[in-house]
């Protein structure tokens, strides 16, 4: 009975998954008990759910983390005493090993056997995650087989460069131009480039050199060279980045521009000194992508209306907030894009342009030589522009220029750093600005995120948890369908392929210049603002994970500071 029982709490998650009904669970039922089988193998053989369907389950079951095959690690760790034959004959595999405690995937979580197989074996502590039988087996193939990755060839004959303090320059040079560290730098960036990553990682630690991938936002660890190469590879890329390679106390900034199977890519390259070497992050710039017309990047109909009436405006200031990476950019080069025209003259000041603009003036801002915002933006002044797009208010030299810009006819573009729109105006009375300037020449402020859109290829249907929604402020939608991705190859696993746009958009009322002049809190200003008929970010998101777009728990997550 109470293997009855465990067996139909399975099959309970499968229906609440909506991966089967209740009918055909009995009937497995029935059938496991006539033939000894479990009712996850009875399911499927019945070919009611897939066999990673009720892996899932299991290990939902069972509290357990589940690992897709893209998740599990290659090689594997080698764990004294675990055999390959073991491995296989159990269907097991050692996934980490960190302070004495030994993960291990296994595709029958029940079989508390090899658990304690496992414990006596190794002499350490062990954590069962679950994956599926194919994927446990092809990662032992591959650790054990031969059946080498890309990255595993390259690194096979290579010998020990070292990674001394006092490593010699010329030998560090001379590493950096060797064949196999030349194919291994251009793998991991060919590599990034083909998964359509934002930006490497590549951070060395005391044993080893991990290598991570920014995905849809979101880091990803990937397969990685051994720790003994981490010299050469630093060199490689520093190299390649026109970097001073015997520097390696201070941070260091440099680009590489390189062509991948036809596409144009800007990469830019900061190194900073760690305990261990130099933590080196690639952001990567398609040049070869267009930017996105600001139709398709996330706007809900209304809102786009109202935006395009403030980005039409003879003159004022337009800022465009929210944290390093939410779209910021792309936001205003889809604003210039959507005004751009013979007669208006446009000019920018970047840091960096990070793409080009027909038709449009840009210029880089280069601190070194003296070229700030600041000092470009008092030049661009006397250029008789239209529209200016500063890249960052940093300071209050230059929001007093952008505003005297704004002041004398010109409308201006910029970013700031806040976390919801109203934010933006303390934050220039923080800076120092006067707040009758900012009353006189601020038109709008839009705040924004990215969210991961839920995977076409394994959408369902999902009903969002109470608990969320109550996070979220949304009450009365508890049986409100929603969608969530299942998670499959073409979305690594994870329910999510690419990012679109959550939006709050506060255009500056009378009402609100009032409260500007006053000095009154943000909290008063965004309560006024919300009284207009501003969307806050998460009522744009939740409209979005009605639309099928995103998930509550995504929403949540981009937009934490703002509960």
């Amino acid at each position: 009975m109470v293997i009855a029982a465990l067996l139909r709490r399975l099959g309970e998650i499968l229906v609440q998954e909506r991966l089967t009904t209740p009918d055909v669970v009995e009937q497995a039922l029935a059938r496991a008990k006539a033939t000894g089988e479990r009712v996850g193998e009875a399911l499927v053989a019945v070919g009611a759910v897939k066999s990673e369907d009720v892996l899932r389950a299991l290990a939902e079951q069972q509290s357990l983390a589940y690992l897709s095959r893209d998740e599990l690690p290659s090689p594997l760790p080698i764990v004294k005493n675990l055999s390959p034959k073991y491995l296989r004959q159990y269907t097991v595999c050692p996934v980490s090993i960190e302070n004495g405690l030994l993960t291990v995937a296994t595709a029958d979580p029940l079989n508390t056997v090899v658990l304690d197989d496992l414990r006596q074996f190794t002499g350490l502590a062990v954590k069962l995650v679950v994956s599926s039988a194919e994927a446990i087996t092809e990662a032992i193939d591959r650790t054990y087989d031969g059946a080498a990755t890309p990255l595993q060839r390259i690194v096979e004959g290579m010998e020990d460069e070292g990674a001394g303090e006092e490593e010699d320059v010329n030998h560090l040079r001379d590493m950096a131009f060797e064949a196999p560290v030349v194919r291994l730098v251009n793998l991991l960036v060919e590599n990034a480039i083909d998964a359509e990553a934002s930006d490497i990682h590549v951070e060395p630690f005391e044993d080893t050199l991990r290598v991570r991938y920014r995905l849809d936002g979101i880091l990803f660890d990937q397969e990685a060279p051994p720790r003994r190469l981490q010299a050469a590879v630093t060199s490689r890329i520093k190299l390649m980045a026109e970097m001073n390679i015997a520097e390696r106390r201070l941070p260091q900034d440099g680009r590489i521009r390189v062509t991948v199977r036809g596409r144009r890519v800007d990469i830019r390259v900061s190194t900073i000194p760690t305990v261990h070497g130099e933590s080196i992050v690639m952001r990567l710039l398609d040049r070869s992508s267009v930017f996105l017309p600001l139709e398709k990047l996330g706007f809900a109909s209304a809102m786009l209306r109202r935006f395009e009436a403030l980005i039409k405006r003879p003159h004022g200031i337009l800022l465009v907030t929210g944290p390093t990476g939410s779209g910021k950019t792309t936001t205003l080069y889809g604003a210039l894009d959507k005004i751009n025209s013979p007669d208006r003259k446009i000019i920018t000041v970047e840091d960096p342009v990070e793409y080009q603009l027909k038709g449009v003036n840009q210029i880089h801002v280069k601190p070194k030589i003296g070229l700030t915002f600041a000092t470009g933006l008092r030049h661009i002044v006397r250029q008789d522009p239209d529209v200016i797009l500063i890249g960052e208010i940093r300071d209050l030299e230059t929001a007093e220029i952008a505003i005297q810009a704004a002041l004398t006819g010109h409308l201006v573009f910029s970013t700031l750093h806040t976390n919801d729109a109203p934010a933006a105006i303390t934050r220039l009375q923080d800076m120092g600005v006067e707040p009758y300037l900012v009353a006189s020449v601020l038109e709008g402020v839009l705040a924004q995120r990215l969210v991961r859109r839920i995977c076409a290829a394994c959408r369902v249907p999902d009903t969002p948890n109470a608990a969320d929604l109550e996070a979220l402020g949304i009450e009365g939608a508890g049986g409100r369908p929603l969608s969530r991705g299942r998670g499959c190859d073409e979305c690594r696993g994870t329910g999510y392929r690419g990012r679109t746009g959550i939006y709050e958009l506060f255009p500056i009322t009378e009402d609100a210049r009032s409260l500007i002049l006053k000095r009154a809190p943000s909290r008063e200003i965004r309560r006024c603002a919300i009284e207009a008929g501003m969307v806050t970010l998460r009522m744009d998101g939740w409209l979005k994970a009605c639309e099928g777009v995103t998930t509550v728990e995504e929403i949540l997550r981009v937009t934490q500071e703002d509960a």
